[in-house]
């Protein structure tokens, strides 16, 4: 194999959406030089790039601010902290005044007050005009080049990424003085619109340097979707009426309170649904918001404000989980040093507690933690200097340097491991009988793909760190929900179906080989002994 292509940075931001750009441009303001590599092409990969989004912009208005941040304090189990809601909300506000003048969005403007509607986006415009942005401002873009370790000094300091590109079929070692994981979040390759890339592969790399992990039992996200489709808006299902397969009224059933009732019912039936509760102002509303929701019905000849559709669930995981790697500081940095972490890789637990959805949170978080991120990590790499590629290695290790002989394939590990994430009757309607065989089968998995999973192409190396990722969160929402014994959040347990006011905290985890989780009071960042 050819000697990796080399060069050097201050800042090296890894991932390609909101938080991987607001990252780069806060961390160029601050004075650093900057690279960012994308797993595809910035701009068009991606959660976000392909869907419209509204965002969490708030007025700086008392009544206003203080609305917004109770909206979801129950839905969440009362573990955000109101501390980082204000920073979030006072971050998106900001940024998102930005993007209409620097970043030159076009938002629409309200025909009776002639001032422009900032609370959404459009996710294809959106990237586009963040690309545009970081290359105006200098920002050096490595797309097609996904990271597959990070590289770390001998003080245990992350130091930059090597990874492969696949354009110029060559390998890369970057260096820097720190890094930011901006990588979305794990989807375990359901096929949920944008989430191809969305394989858990920030989190592998920051648990093989050690980082920390708290809310991965908030990992079990699932959207209503059209039977065989991959386009999830589950918010428009809150206009709708479920149906049994013989045509009676699916009572309980909706897209936020009732989406285990659907996921019950499905275990014995087809479930179908009619947008049948939106009035004609609402239906033109939902064909302006997201047009690409309804190219699925138009190619079918279905109209689903008249018509019942059967529907499913799609596993989204930690992409609208809450759960991620832990944030220690303002500035979203990692319990490693030279290490920061934004948007869905990192716990949105901060703002969201144990439940989110679509949209508004999640994009105002990708959008603040980017911004502090990038900002803390310039300071970082400006303050220590960047990495020798003499005085650094790569941490990385299963789906790079196997430990044994015998041969396993990234196919074989990515089926065996979405066995057991993505039936909604083990992650979704979890109970601690079924929770537990599916963490062994995942560790027996893991081990597996310890001893034999590889790649000799660059393709092929790719592959096999995704299928390890996947497998690693698995392991770690899976420990995370078995050490969290009561219903909280989105993680709901049928064999501890009530809130316990004892366990009011936050569930820390971390580990490759040998899991481990912990226990930290809410709104504390104190670590509690470990199990």
């Amino acid at each position: 194999m050819t000697e990796p292509w080399q060069t050097s940075t201050d800042v090296l931001v890894i991932g390609g959406g909101p938080a991987a750009a607001w990252a780069a441009i806060h961390a160029a303001e601050a004075g650093a030089q900057v690279t960012l590599v994308d797993k595809g092409y910035c701009g068009t990969s991606g959660a976000t790039a392909p869907s419209g989004t509204g965002v969490w912009y708030v007025a700086p208005e008392a009544t206003a601010r203080a609305n917004a941040k109770a909206s979801r304090e129950a839905l969440g189990g009362h573990l955000a902290d109101h501390y980082w809601m204000d920073r979030v909300l006072d971050q998106t506000y900001a940024n998102m005044n930005r993007l209409a003048v620097e970043g030159r969005y076009p938002f629409p403007v309200d025909p009776a007050t002639g001032e422009q509607l900032r609370t959404g986006v459009q996710g294809p415009e959106y990237m586009r005009r963040m690309r545009a942005w970081l290359k105006r401002i200098g920002v050096r873009i490595l797309d097609h080049s996904p990271a597959l370790e990070l590289l770390v000094d001998d003080a245990g300091t992350v130091r930059g990424a090597a990874g492969y590109q696949r354009r110029e079929d060559r390998d890369y070692r970057i260096t820097a003085g720190a890094v930011v994981l901006a990588t979305g979040g794990c989807a375990f390759l359901s096929r949920a619109l944008g989430t191809n890339v969305d394989t858990g592969d920030g989190a592998l790399m920051a648990a093989e340097v050690g980082a920390r992990f708290s809310g991965m039992e908030f990992s079990n996200a699932y959207a209503i979707v059209p039977k065989g489709s991959t386009i999830t808006k589950t918010a428009y299902y809150g206009y709708a009426t479920f149906f049994h397969e013989d045509g009676r009224v699916l009572e309980g059933a909706g897209s936020t309170k009732g989406r285990s009732v659907i996921a019950r019912t499905l275990l014995t039936e087809k479930v179908f649904a009619q947008l049948d509760r939106a009035d004609a102002t609402v239906q033109e509303q939902m064909r302006l918001g997201q047009p690409n929701f309804f190219l699925q019905f138009d190619r079918r000849g279905i109209d689903p404000f008249t018509e019942r559709f059967e529907v499913d669930l799609l596993a989204e995981g930690t992409v609208r989980g809450t759960g991620g790697i832990d944030v220690i500081d303002d500035d979203c940095a990692t319990t490693v040093p030279g290490l920061y972490a934004a948007g869905d890789a990192a716990t949105r637990e901060r703002i969201c507690g144990g439940f989110t959805g679509g949209g508004s949170h999640n994009s105002a978080w990708a959008m603040s933690s980017g911004s502090w991120a990038g900002r803390g990590a310039a300071q970082f790499a400006l303050r220590d200097g960047r990495g020798s590629d003499g005085q650094v290695r790569g941490a990385g290790r299963v789906g790079l340097r196997p430990g044994g002989t015998e041969a396993v394939t990234a196919t074989d590990v990515i089926e065996a491991a979405q066995a057991e994430l993505i039936p909604f009757e083990k992650n979704y309607l979890r109970h601690g009988d079924r929770v537990r065989p599916a963490l062994a089968e995942l560790d027996a998995i893991w081990q597996r793909a310890s001893e034999g999973l590889a790649g000799r192409s660059g393709d092929e190396r790719v592959r096999a760190r995704q299928a390890a990722a996947i497998t690693a969160v698995g392991r770690l929402m899976y420990a995370s929900t078995l050490a969290r014994t009561e219903t909280r959040g989105m993680s709901k347990r049928a064999d501890h179906p009530e809130l316990d006011p004892a366990q009011h905290h936050h569930v820390l985890s971390g580990g490759l080989d040998e899991v481990w989780t912990g226990t930290t009071p809410a709104r504390n960042t104190t670590l509690a002994v470990a199990s």
